[in-house]
């Protein structure tokens, strides 16, 4: 007799949006969820709806992922868990504007989510996914991780440290099983934009991107093995010299002496 085992996929931020929409995709493909969010009534709701569907089991957590205590709960059960092998960092906030006006609770509170979050729970399932050599991390980052705005200072500082540490990471499991793919969508109509000084309706839509429409291009650049995936980008070369000119400019800095042009 042959055991069979159960995939389960953990999904930060599932409430609504990228998370919830991650959800019914990978329900649509057999994995059990445990489903993550502060907004406990609407993961219920969500799961019970992905149950009816797709029959399969669904747990939901209400934390914070900016709370000590939120974060531990969620980190205990990808530990705990060894059906666990696919984590969605999805959870994410955006607070635009120029950082001497953000409010530092809210600026806080964005660096716990967007940083500390991501990198505590991808910690708690590294282990177990490299014990069982198989598992999947899908970090949600930005395309405002290689671009440089006035209003996204801190916003898309905190994607390229997500960029970094998922490229860091691809570089540490090269020798396992273990999947790291980091997506960088721009512009997709989620709630990410309500209260901030660049509500959705304000930006033109032909620049916005359907939130279905977009996992389904981050899941298809997954199963076609991206490592870092634009959905929104049409040439996939261009992140080839991307990341060919970035590597150039870090062994260009590899001497101990200093550049003839500062006369030093």
């Amino acid at each position: 007799m042959s055991t069979v085992t159960r995939s389960t996929a953990l999904i930060t931020g599932a409430s609504s949006g990228i998370g919830a929409a991650y959800a019914e995709r990978l329900a649509a493909r057999g994995h059990d969820l445990i489903l993550v969010a502060r907004r406990g009534d609407r993961l219920e709701k969500l799961a019970s709806e992905l149950t009816g569907t797709h029959g399969i089991a669904v747990q939901t957590v209400a934390a914070d992922l900016a709370s000590a205590d939120g974060l531990r709960q969620v980190a205990d059960i990808l530990t705990a868990d060894a059906s666990i092998d696919m984590l969605i960092n999805n959870a994410g906030v955006a607070r635009l504007g120029a950082t001497a006006d953000l409010d530092m609770e809210a600026l806080d509170s964005m660096l716990a989510i967007n940083i500390t979050a991501l990198t505590r729970l991808s910690r708690a399932a590294l282990p177990g996914f490299i014990a069982r050599n198989r598992g999947t991390i899908v970090n949600i980052g930005s395309v405002m991780a290689i671009n440089a705005s006035p209003i996204t200072s801190a916003y898309g500082g905190s994607k390229a440290y997500v960029l970094l540490f998922t490229r860091g990471l691809q570089e540490e499991l090269k020798e396992t099983a273990v999947r790291v793919q980091a997506v960088l969508p721009a512009g997709v109509a989620t709630e990410i934009y309500d209260g901030t000084i660049m509500p959705l309706d304000q930006i033109p839509a032909d620049l916005v991107m359907d939130v279905d429409t977009m996992v389904d291009a981050a899941l298809a650049g997954l199963d076609s093995g991206e490592t870092i995936t634009f959905p929104s980008v049409g040439d996939a070369d261009l992140w080839t010299k991307y990341a060919a000119a970035s590597d150039t400019l870090f062994a260009a800095s590899q001497t101990g002496t200093p550049a003839p042009r500062y006369g030093v």
